[in-house]
């Protein structure tokens, strides 16, 4: 682990995985403290798979999300001043307030949106991809879907036309068991949701969506292969999300001994371990880490919470007709 990546980014990656936890978990408190309004969708126990993702790019390369996307959004770049001011509707916010939970967007860090429409995003990735190719540019799309959206038409025309036209495309996708409350093994009849890459004639794998450098590393070498010419790939990261698929979802559909055994395979804490026993972290700079996020946070929702409301002559604009 410390051949492949430097000690300090370690400790950024690391990092960057605990703000969206902790993020999170503070969304999931304002939501049940009627704070903040409408659907939200955490990820919490998913972030290796966004972190890990996002640290095979660069600055300038772009990414699609899905509805449970603060994850991605934090992992590639985004100001948590101005994501925690959106989900309180705020006119500072990434969509003015006016977009909500899914629908953040960044075009200066390459963030092409969230999206409420399972599936919507792998179109728009493949078109991403197309325009990567005809500006000649040395940038890469990687898209997040979920494992319901792998059942989609948008799926299939949107890997098939990346496959045919080799777009410089890495199609991720966070398999965390659940399409709402389906279990995967009852929706899909295979095993593994990498093994459909055989009929596009591209590249497929199924990694440890909970092992962070295992995550890396197969982005890593998709990313490589879109960058030089090689197409798209399809990667299956196989996680699970410790919270329900919304907020005030009752988790009643899934067996409590399953719940319980993902949680000691926590993504967070397994990483944590490790740096610590590798000599890359200690107990107490861990604690700080924490503690300057918790800080963080606090702070991004008195940001929001001072910010000015949209005024009512603001409702049509930036909208497209």
């Amino acid at each position: 682990m410390k051949d492949m990546i430097q000690n300090e980014r370690l400790i950024e990656i690391y990092g960057n995985m605990l703000k969206i936890r902790r993020f999170e978990e503070k969304v999931g408190e304002l939501v049940k403290g009627n704070e903040v309004s409408g659907l939200v969708h955490l990820s919490i126990g998913m972030e290796a798979t966004h972190v890990g993702a996002c640290a095979a790019l660069k600055k300038d390369d772009y990414i699609t999300g899905t509805h449970r996307s603060h994850g991605h959004v934090i992992a590639k770049g985004g100001d948590i001043n101005r994501m925690m001011a959106e989900l309180y509707g705020k006119s500072t916010g990434y969509n003015k307030g006016k977009g909500g939970s899914m629908h953040m967007t960044d075009f200066s860090l390459g963030i092409l949106g969230e999206n409420g429409i399972v599936g919507a995003g792998i179109p728009i990735a493949t078109g991403a991809g197309t325009a990567i190719k005809l500006e000649k540019t040395d940038q890469v799309v990687l898209c997040f879907f979920g494992d319901g959206a792998s059942n989609r038409g948008t799926f299939h025309e949107g890997i098939n036309l990346a496959s045919i036209w080799k777009l410089p495309v890495v199609f991720l996708c966070e398999n965390n068991m659940y399409g709402m409350s389906v279990p995967i093994a009852y929706s899909a009849n295979i095993k593994n949701l990498s093994d459909r890459a055989g009929g596009y004639g591209i590249p497929g794998i199924t990694v440890d969506g909970n092992e962070i450098m295992v995550v890396y590393e197969a982005v890593q070498e998709a990313v490589k292969r879109a960058r030089s010419g090689g197409g798209p790939s399809l990667i299956e990261c196989k996680t699970y999300r410790l919270c329900g698929d919304f907020e005030g979802d009752f988790r009643d559909y899934r067996p409590k001994e399953e719940l319980e055994a993902w949680k000691k395979r926590d993504p967070i804490y397994g990483f944590r371990k490790r740096l610590i026993e590798t000599g890359v972290l200690t107990e107490a700079e861990s604690e700080s880490i924490d503690n300057e996020i918790k800080k963080e946070i606090e702070d991004a929702v008195k940001f929001a919470m001072e910010s000015p409301e949209p005024r009512p002559e603001e409702a049509l604009e930036d909208v497209y007709a």
